[in-house]
């Protein structure tokens, strides 16, 4: 065993190396948003994995760097969840033990050429099932999956089209999987290739056959974002000053961002009045968000509003998918004390129990999300079946101002946008505000975190069904049955051996008077 061997043979040490190594696809993630590290991130995570000396160990391996990737994906939340940030990252780091299990499986010692083929295809099914069960809402729901890290690359754009953001992580932690045996094991550099290549023609395939959008006519929308004011007040007041810029810009629609009003607008029609004036005096109905206690059922809400000239058009989104602990607490009669630690939700919100498109005239109808519901593929997927031209999630960030939180949050409307086949407009109270066409493509500039403005975008309107629409999340299906397969196969290869093994030999038969082989003793 070499120096670094020795080292490692302490289980805390070994246990902070895979914490860091675990960590390391933060790079490839906004603000940093190093892309391209994203296809040999986890190659030193599995070579540490794989020279595991026992399947606990490896186990342990894949905890570890579990926690340092939720950690470190999540670090922005320490503010508010406080020592809390380490107990989840602790408890969804689990989910990557089997998985570390896995890797020792396929990858230890020197793997056949089977083993590798294998590997190729059951250690991204494996990675996929893990992102599946965190993409549960009560568990923070899908942020930080990793094929979300190319979402500024085209050709992983054009996968999003095909499979969802899951195809794109499948073929990345394939490439991971074929370089780090490259790296590690070079008696098996003819599968890892193949791997390479097979990934590479995937890439090809989509980028050549899948269906593209079919772009037709353009729509003007105005982004009003206030930036960081104290006070429902005088968050309105600006929003209100912002918006009466835009009158004679000709825009279709007008939208401001979460939390953009503070009170229930049937206790405050004072307030109703002055959107509809607004809309009146700019030709454009206005998108608001209202966080406040309803006046016509018990419970504070947070909803998307359309307000017209002629008042509330009666268009109303109330946000269905909550963020734990910051919009209500899981088992508050247990774990209500968690207020007084971070800034947990005092009071629970209350969700929606529908989706909603809206006709907002201009011949155009949007599907409006809240805050981190942009981050779920099913709900922009279904808005665009039910018939939405353009997506449109209202956001807030105002907590994490100095974090990587406001680029990661913006950045995840371009793999919506390129899933669905529409383009989608990503709209703050405080930035990062930003908009995007129906391939994913950057449309004007990000409005960054420093701005308090109006912005006017010509987002181009597309038609046309992209595969992902039509059959889903059709890679979490297939990863599922490959796992099962390889269960079954597995399974079957173990018993095989169990029942081959030879009958171990019976020992000598000892009596009082001797032994077969000494007489007398």
């Amino acid at each position: 065993m070499n120096t670094f061997g020795h080292w490692l043979a302490s289980p805390w040490r070994r246990s902070t190396v895979a914490a860091l190594a675990g960590a390391l696809p933060l790079l490839a993630f906004p603000a940093p948003s190093l892309w391209w590290f994203a296809p040999v991130a986890l190659v030193p995570w599995i070579a540490l994995i794989r020279s595991a000396p026992t399947a606990k160990r490896a186990a342990y391996d894949g905890w570890a760097g579990g926690f340092g990737f939720m950690v470190g994906m999540h670090h922005w939340l320490l503010p508010s969840l406080s020592v809390f940030i380490f107990v989840i990252g602790a408890l969804l780091g689990a989910l990557w033990a089997p998985w570390g299990a896995l890797v020792r499986h396929f990858l230890a010692g020197t793997p056949s050429r089977g083993r590798i083929t294998a590997a190729l295809a059951v250690l991204p099914s494996g990675w996929l099932g893990i992102e599946l069960v965190r993409s549960w809402q009560g568990l923070g729901g899908p942020w930080g999956v990793l094929g979300s890290s190319q979402w500024e690359v085209e050709p992983a754009l054009r996968l999003a089209s095909v499979g969802g953001v899951w195809l794109i992580s499948f073929v990345l932690v394939a490439v991971n999987v074929a370089l780090a045996v490259l790296v590690t094991v070079r008696e098996s550099r003819v599968p890892a290739l193949a791997g390479l290549v097979a990934t590479a023609a995937v890439t090809s395939a989509a980028w050549m056959w899948s269906p593209r959008p079919d772009t037709r006519g353009t729509t003007r929308i105005a982004v009003v974002q206030p930036g960081v004011i104290d006070g429902p007040d005088k968050r309105f007041a600006r929003e209100e000053q912002l918006t009466r810029d835009l009158a004679g810009q000709d825009v279709d629609l007008i939208v401001w961002g979460e939390s953009s009003v503070g009170f229930d607008l049937h206790d405050r029609p004072d307030l109703a009045k002055r959107i509809a004036a607004l809309s009146e005096e700019t030709g454009a109905d206005i998108l608001v968000n209202v966080d406040a206690r309803r006046s016509d059922k018990p419970g504070i809400y947070k909803s998307s509003v359309l307000v017209g000239p002629g008042g509330l058009t009666g268009d109303r989104y109330d946000k269905m998918r909550l963020v734990p602990f910051g919009e209500y607490i899981p088992a508050r009669s247990l774990l209500g004390w968690v207020t007084s630690v971070g800034k947990a939700a005092g009071e629970n919100r209350r969700h929606g129990s529908e989706q909603v498109v809206m006709d907002v005239g201009h011949g155009l109808k949007v599907g409006p999300m809240v805050c981190f519901e942009s981050a779920f593929p099913d709900m922009s997927r279904h808005l665009t079946e039910d018939g939405a031209q353009l997506l449109i999630a209202q956001s807030a960030t105002s907590s994490f101002q100095q974090s990587w939180a406001p680029e990661q949050h913006a950045s995840l409307a371009a793999l919506r946008a390129a899933e669905t086949g529409r383009p989608m407009v990503h709209a703050t109270l405080t930035g990062v505000s930003a908009v995007y066409d129906a391939s994913g493509q950057r449309v004007g500039r990000w409005v960054g975190t420093d701005s308090s403005t109006a912005r006017v975008y010509d987002v181009p309107l597309a038609t046309g069904t992209t595969l992902y629409v039509r059959f889903g999340d059709w890679p979490l299906h297939a990863a599922l049955l490959i796992l099962v397969a390889w269960c079954a196969v597995d399974g079957r290869r173990v018993l095989r051996l169990r029942r081959a093994a030879p009958e171990p030999l019976a020992p000598p038969v000892r009596t009082a008077h001797g032994s077969p082989a000494r007489p007398g003793r």
